[in-house]
């Protein structure tokens, strides 16, 4: 794994232990923020089972409970389905709590470190900024009723594209990865449509985006 992919996924893990409002950068630690965030993610893993198990003894009484009628066995199978889905889930944070440890260990290279608690304080410190911008490009939704986890991908992409000099085709790809890796099934889709009309309100806005590079330059996903 590249440093910098590495470092950006400590990033997103250390922000999701981060209250909204940090009271100060200089004190954030990196290695307590990554032990809360394992401890997050199988408490995660946890509840979803808990809730997949309860799902699927729904769904399997009322198709015992059935007369066979269509609409009551469609409405079962979407409960056994809903409940595959949520253990799905819930197999993936348990690996990423499994994974922890050894990602930890090979993340002690001074690169990483530094590009994550960059990333960290960076996004911390001008939270309220990016936070605007990515209001902006919202279409019919607010970022505040997004999943915490995809509300620290796009600011991470933000920051990375307006303050840190990360080309805007770069940040987004490793947005929509980390996506992939931490968000829903329809996540990577929702961030990467969010990320492109960030950069097309910058290229429209002035022709240069706030980091200096030339809004031509900037190019989009173009795997999406």
């Amino acid at each position: 794994m590249q440093a910098r992919r590495m470092a950006r996924e400590l990033a997103l893990l250390g922000l999701s232990q981060l209250s909204e409002k940090p009271k100060k950068l200089q004190e954030l630690d990196l290695d307590a923020l990554l032990q809360a965030a394992v401890k997050t993610l199988a408490a995660e893993a946890k509840d979803a089972l808990e809730t997949a198990s309860d799902e699927l003894k729904r769904g399997s009484q009322r198709l015992v409970d059935t007369d066979l009628v269509a609409t009551d066995l469609e409405s079962s199978r979407a409960m056994v389905d809903d409940a595959i889905d949520l253990t799905q889930a819930a197999i993936n944070r348990l690996a990423h709590a499994l994974e922890m440890p050894e990602f930890i260990q090979m993340t002690n290279q001074k690169e990483v470190r530094a590009f994550a608690m960059e990333l960290l304080t960076n996004t911390a410190k001008h939270r309220a900024e990016v936070d605007d911008i990515l209001e902006t490009a919202m279409v019919a939704w607010q970022l505040k009723r997004l999943a915490r986890i995809d509300r620290d991908i796009l600011r991470i992409a933000v920051v990375e594209m307006d303050y840190l000099g990360t080309p805007d085709r770069v940040a987004i790809n490793e947005a929509v990865e980390l996506a992939k890796r931490y968000s829903g099934e329809e996540g990577f889709r929702f961030i990467n449509g969010v990320l492109k009309r960030v950069v097309d309100r910058h290229a429209g806005g002035s022709g240069t985006a706030p980091s200096g590079t030339p809004a031509g330059d900037r190019l989009e996903n173009p795997s999406a």
